[in-house]
């Protein structure tokens, strides 16, 4: 075993249990790095003539087994190298992505767009996971190796299996306990509600494998009483939508999208009285859309009522009421506001 440097150690249960005081958002935090190595692939493709991909390759996958009580995050990027596992899993807080950014900057300017930058996000896995193991190819490598870890002493590097590049994150749970329950994470229901809360709109499809129902077909004996069966079965589908509203045009949206899209993620039931859209360039780059309500909210006077805006970055939801985002006289006002120019954390 490869042991953590004793400050190291020290950072990592820091982090774990400070700078991350929501554990839920481990799957961010880890769709965002699968994220960032499909895209850092897709640039691959873009200067590179060798490689060939196609936009259906370009993919994130999120899967549970409620019985082995695991989590799993693949994706089709760049993946890793044994040595790139090292140094960026082994040495806490080091960021392969931000040395990618920098390194592209002066090629491609601001168009390299890496969310996960200080290679912290990671180790968010730890706060719902017992242990952690890192499956990765890198592209064009015919080697696969698995970085394994407890969170504690140390990991270990192994060759591995892999069919394809790519990562797969397999997040072994803790168990429950009289304060904490983790089985939220080993359901449907529970990972689809994460992803569309707080990685809606990362720009490549996030896919589960979904129960669906479907209409059996009416038997030709069937009387007039026959009343319809259905079934339900498993499909492969994209949960996330991808492309966020505010990142569009003013004139490439009507109202009534505006409308649905603020009836939905605002729970109202009435059209909103106005519709703003901001797009802005300069020191700080970001872009926002609010609404005026047509009546004011119910609880707008309770004292439980907490005004602010829904903060993005790079379409990755940071805060759901950053009150710093408005004045108590706009109290009223919702929206969001996305700015790759902040960071996750």
């Amino acid at each position: 075993m490869r042991k953590f440097k004793t400050e190291s150690k020290k950072l990592l249960d820091l982090m774990i249990n400070s700078i991350y005081t929501n554990r839920e958002i481990f799957l961010r935090e880890l769709i965002s790095n699968a994220s960032d190595a499909v895209d850092k692939l897709y640039f691959k493709n873009l200067t590179d003539k060798s490689i060939e991909l196609s936009k259906d390759e370009l993919a994130i996958q999120v899967s549970f087994d409620k019985d082995a009580r695991t989590v799993t995050v693949s994706d089709s990027g760049i993946g890793m190298t044994k040595d790139e596992l090292d140094r960026n899993l082994g040495t806490i807080a080091h960021s392969d992505s931000m040395a990618f950014k920098m390194e592209n900057d002066e090629v491609q300017g601001d168009d390299v767009d890496i969310i996960g930058q200080f290679g912290v996000g990671f180790y968010s896995s730890f706060m719902v996971g017992k242990s952690v193991r890192v499956v990765s190819k890198a592209y064009g490598s015919d080697e696969a190796w698995a970085w394994e870890s407890d969170g504690v002493e140390g990991y270990t590097i192994e060759p591995a299996e892999r069919a394809e590049h790519g990562t797969d994150v397999i997040i072994t749970l803790k168990d429950n306990t009289d304060e904490d329950s983790y089985d939220g994470y080993l359901s449907e229901y529970g990972l689809k509600d994460l992803v569309k809360r707080y990685s809606n709109y990362v720009r490549y499809p996030i896919r589960m494998e979904v129960t669906k129902s479907r209409e059996l077909p009416k038997p030709e004996d069937a009387g007039d009483d026959y009343v319809p069966q259905f079934e339900n079965y498993q499909e492969l589908d994209t949960v996330n939508s991808m492309i966020p509203i505010w990142k569009r045009r003013k004139s490439e949206v009507d109202q009534e999208e505006y409308n649905e899209f603020y009836k939905t993620d605002f729970h109202d039931f009435a059209d909103p009285a106005r519709t703003i859209s901001v797009h802005a360039e300069g020191a700080l780059s970001y872009d926002a859309l609010l609404f005026v309500p047509s009546r004011a909210p119910f609880d707008l006077y309770s004292r439980d009522y907490q005004k602010g805006l829904a903060l993005y970055s790079s379409n990755v939801l940071i805060m759901e009421k950053c009150e710093e985002l408005l004045p108590d006289y706009y109290n009223f006002v919702h929206g969001v506001v996305d700015s790759q120019d902040l960071q996750l954390n």
